[in-house]
């Protein structure tokens, strides 16, 4: 997300509207259905819904001051550490960022040691195709075993007790510029997985495999005729906009869809009542927008599948014709919602273009679309089309510098995911505040190498504060707290039923605040900065901990983990410009840190 013209795509390989009533009933996809037993923490969104919410609540308000240090773990690699500690069967598995080393750490033991370790060698030519550091999101446990992605596109699965390979697959190849950063999603026997590389003209997929053998199951691509992206009779989109046959050729110029991106990298949730997956596709490739006229279906936006065949259901496209690198992969939250008295199967969905969206989960109509951030590309969604309304002073034009463009190209909110707590009814944002001026240029499409044909300049947003922690109310369409912090909140969220909600800063404190309040309660200040996933677990000993791994990276904290020149201003894709006073305030790093109560 995240790259440039040639000359930036250079620094990036060296860098390796309408209110509605609403009210928020219940989780869709219930935690405790699938989240496991004992406090387990078994993929990283904590649940098929995607909660990040956890039911403990030994931890509270009234004692969080007193946490501490239980242990901490060293993972000997010192790039971005996106990952979500997974925990199941006494068990915390970690995976590292490239070389995607697999620990097994044994919590009924002093200290948690090491019980198995699994090095998967994904290949070193990999690193130089990631296009914004070489991070890993986690990994995924089901049935006994372990899923895991590693950057070379491999999907492997482990037995859980032993570390012994039960399978691998190859699903992609990286000297075409794809890479796997996504934690897998395990549902349904299946395990499912999608590809990174928008910045290098591949071709989106999402890809079904079976859970014990590693079968291909099936695939749906982002782009192209219907029989690729498995749209069949089903499929049911509620806009005029996308309906219609093979859209994903004709809303793009000649054979563009084929090297056109819409990957699939964030996460994804289900609903197992449906039987059906939520996930978002990313940005349609070249990042000029000149170069592909038309919607650019299928990125960009949401789908919903059917689980078992992977035939779409639905459609939504939150940025046609996306002109701003704003992708669509951001999480979709699963909760039930009530408008004007009848209730919807809803899912929260706060995206990179700025607006917090909050979409029927059983026919993609959007009931709200919201501003979180401050907006200047965009003038509202149009709620009878559900067409975002694009500021024609903020389209980029070939040779042009079109200046502040907010949110920038990272979004109101990237990756990094919310949390949602039914205690509460509040979704918990981590995100940031930031606008760019950005110029396009013609860019070819040579295989492997950087297909983006924009120089960005990123920059604090107004109010002067780059990170934001908004507590979001989809019953009001506001926000009910806001925290401002100084370097984007790249970390996720998470929720607890203590009524606490935690989260990690890029300078390396990780924090707790009052769920209902904002309240800071608690801080601690971890070696590196944060852009991990915080996880709580019940231990062995039946108490409570709480996890978060420490070590700065990905697109925000590039110029720390990639050594980057603070300044070059266009390094990084342009990130640099905003994060050059980063490496002042914190170090490389790779550590476990793991809180409990005294």
């Amino acid at each position: 997300m995240r790259g440039k013209s040639r000359r930036a795509g250079r620094a990036l390989k060296a860098f390796a509207g309408v209110l509605l009533s609403v009210i928020v009933v219940a989780s869709g996809a219930r935690a405790a259905d699938d989240a496991g037993p004992n406090g387990d923490w078994p993929m990283a969104g904590h649940d098929y819904a995607n909660t990040r919410f956890s039911p403990l609540d030994e931890i509270n308000a009234a004692n969080v001051g007193k946490l501490s240090l239980a242990f901490t773990f060293s993972t000997g690699v010192l790039r971005g550490h996106e990952a979500a500690p997974i925990v199941a069967d006494h068990t915390m598995f970690v995976v590292t960022p490239f070389p995607n080393v697999v620990y097994a750490l044994d919590l009924t033991q002093p200290g948690a040691p090491i019980k198995w370790k699994f090095s998967p060698y994904p290949s070193s030519s990999a690193q130089g195709e990631a296009c914004c550091d070489v991070v890993n999101r986690g990994a995924a446990y089901a049935n006994g075993s372990l899923y895991f992605n590693t950057l070379d596109n491999q999907t492997i699965s482990l037995d859980a007790k032993t570390g012994k390979e039960n399978w691998r697959v190859q699903l992609g190849d990286f000297a075409r510029g794809e890479t796997m950063t996504m934690a897998p999603l395990v549902a349904d026997d299946k395990v499912f997985v999608g590809n990174s590389g928008g910045e290098y003209g591949v071709r989106g997929f999402l890809q079904a495999l079976d859970a014990k053998s590693g079968k291909a199951l099936w695939r749906a691509y982002s782009t192209g005729p219907d029989a690729d992206v498995l749209i069949g009779p089903t499929f049911k989109p509620f806009y005029a906009q996308d309906q219609g046959k093979n859209l994903g050729v004709s809303s793009w110029p000649g054979e563009a869809w084929k090297i056109g991106g819409g990957t699939v990298w964030g996460f994804v949730s289900y609903d197992p009542a449906q039987n059906t997956l939520y996930y978002g596709t990313g940005n349609p490739g070249p990042w000029n927008p000149a170069q592909r006229p038309g919607d650019n279906k299928w990125t960009s936006g949401v789908f919903a599948r059917d689980a078992g065949t992977g035939e779409a259901r639905w459609y939504y496209q939150m940025s046609p014709h996306d002109l701003h690198d704003y992708d669509g992969i951001n999480e979709s939250i699963l909760v039930d919602v009530a408008v004007n008295g009848q209730t919807h199967p809803a899912l929260v969905h706060p995206d990179r273009n700025g607006y917090v969206y909050v979409i029927d989960r059983t026919n993609g109509q959007v009931l709200s679309a919201t501003p979180f951030v401050p907006i200047t590309t965009s003038m509202g969604v149009d709620m009878k089309s559900g067409r975002i309304q694009w500021n024609p002073d903020k389209q980029p034009e070939p040779g042009k510098t079109v200046r502040d463009i907010c949110p920038a190209s990272p979004g109101g909110k990237d990756w990094q995911p919310s949390a949602y707590s039914p205690r509460t009814h509040l979704v918990y944002i981590p995100h940031q505040n930031l606008c760019q001026d950005a110029m396009t240029s013609q860019v070819s499409y040579i295989a492997g190498t950087p297909y983006v044909g924009a120089d960005l300049k990123i920059k604090v947003g107004p109010g002067g504060k780059r990170g934001l922690f908004t507590a979001w109310d989809p019953a009001a369409a506001k926000a009910a707290w806001k925290i401002e912090e100084d370097f984007p909140v790249w970390s996720g969220a998470l929720a607890t039923a203590g009524d606490l909600v935690f989260y990690g800063t890029m300078d390396g404190w990780f924090k707790a605040v009052d769920a209902k309040s904002g309240k800071a309660l608690w801080r601690f200040k971890t070696g590196s900065g944060i852009v991990g996933q915080p996880v709580a677990y019940r231990g062995p000993d039946g108490k409570e901990y709480v996890a978060v791994l420490s070590g700065v990276g990905g697109w925000a904290g590039g110029i720390v983990a990639g050594d980057l020149d603070a300044r070059d201003a266009s390094a990084g894709g342009g990130f640099v410009n905003a994060m050059s006073d980063l490496p002042q305030k914190t170090a490389k790093g790779g550590m476990l840190y793991v809180f409990a109560l005294p």
